[in-house]
């Protein structure tokens, strides 16, 4: 369906004063971001792990089990939410763990939602007494789908309001399914990491009517952990440290880089990272402050992130939040008689948030 139909329909809907133009002005941006198959960028991208790069599976804990959910421009309506469950299991072998992922994407205006679920799998070798490999693939398959009975289109609409006749539009498109792959690489030891990703290397069509492809997503990201004091109460590690990080990200047309800084306190970590760092090529990106805060007690880990953008268009769209809620488990027990038996593989020193 045209573009123009859909924002006449949109426009039609009841908002609150003011909210109408801005309504119309995101939908143009969030189609043109379909037209090219931009995928979603999470603000917590080491709590969402697993989807940023599948050789993360089995790095940070024995197992892991995330929900994250991303709610951006919540003064819209339609706002566009995204859900997310990952989980990773490392194996007793400490060479292989597996993964599970599932995304779910919805905006409610256009009645527009996206569930996919992948597997992930990844491969941990020793290269030397200080340096470790990680090898991942990852494999999913997702459906898409439009539903347009919220909307009011103009053939419906009298000088009284609205008909209450259905629409002539054509309306009836059938739900779209896709297959993607993806595969990537992290080189780290106990102080840095630096990793590469590739995702949709088979560039799945995702149109409704006519060809659409989701273009290859390319990704360079690592950071460094300048450990400031380290200390072991009652077998719990606790740490103080400070993390620069930094992520490139490519996909079709587009490009964006940052910058991000952790400090560390256990079991406190707060985070900033800068989003949208102006390049020489192409055009210049959205940008944004993200704050990020994370608690880690126990087998828990809580984390916060509120985006707060530097563009006067999206601060009144009212930026984004971001929540992630894990359960994990990492014995350390265990853990140091594998180190005596040189047979432990190092945590990442990553981020958890």
């Amino acid at each position: 369906m045209p573009v123009r139909r859909l924002l006449y329909a949109l426009q039609n809907q009841p908002l609150r004063p003011g909210r109408r133009g801005l309504l119309t002005a995101t939908l143009l941006a969030a189609g043109a971001g379909l037209a090219r198959g931009q995928d979603l960028y999470f603000a917590q991208p080491y709590a969402t792990r697993l989807y940023t790069n599948p050789a993360y599976t089995g790095l940070l804990d024995d197992y892991s089990v995330t929900l994250s959910y991303r709610n951006q421009f919540p003064t819209l309506a339609g706002t566009f939410q995204t859900s997310q469950l990952a989980a990773d299991y490392r194996l007793r072998n400490q060479r292989n763990a597996v993964g599970l992922l599932l995304n779910h994407d919805r905006t409610g205006a256009i009645g527009y939602t996206r569930l996919q679920a992948g597997f992930t799998y990844a491969y941990h070798l020793r290269l030397s007494r200080v340096l470790n490999l990680s090898g991942g693939a990852t494999v999913g398959y997702g459906n898409q789908r439009i539903s347009y009975g919220n909307l009011i289109f103009g053939d419906q609409l009298t000088d009284d309001g609205a008909s209450g006749n259905p629409t002539q539009e054509f309306t009836d498109f059938k739900p779209v399914s896709y297959l993607t792959v993806g595969a990537g690489g992290l080189l780290y030891n106990e102080r840095f990491w630096v990793g590469l990703s590739a995702h949709h290397l088979n560039q799945p069509d995702l149109a409704f009517v006519t060809q659409a492809t989701l273009p290859m997503r390319l990704n360079v990201h690592g950071g460094y952990k300048y450990l400031i004091r380290r200390t072991v109460v009652r077998r719990e590690t606790r740490e103080v440290s400070l993390t620069p990080t930094g992520s490139y990200t490519r996909q079709g047309g587009s490009q964006r880089a940052e910058a991000g800084l952790y400090f560390t306190t256990t079991p406190l970590t707060l985070g900033a990272v800068y989003r949208g760092i102006p390049l020489q090529s192409g055009p210049r990106p959205q940008q944004a402050i993200t704050s990020i805060v994370g608690l880690s007690l126990g087998t828990f880990r809580l984390g916060y992130s509120y985006d707060v953008s530097l563009s006067q268009f999206s601060r009144e769209l009212g930026g984004a939040h971001e929540l992630s809620l894990t359960l994990r488990d990492f014995d350390s027990l265990e853990a140091a008689w594998r180190r005596l038996k040189r047979r432990n593989y190092p945590v990442i020193p990553c981020p958890a948030f």
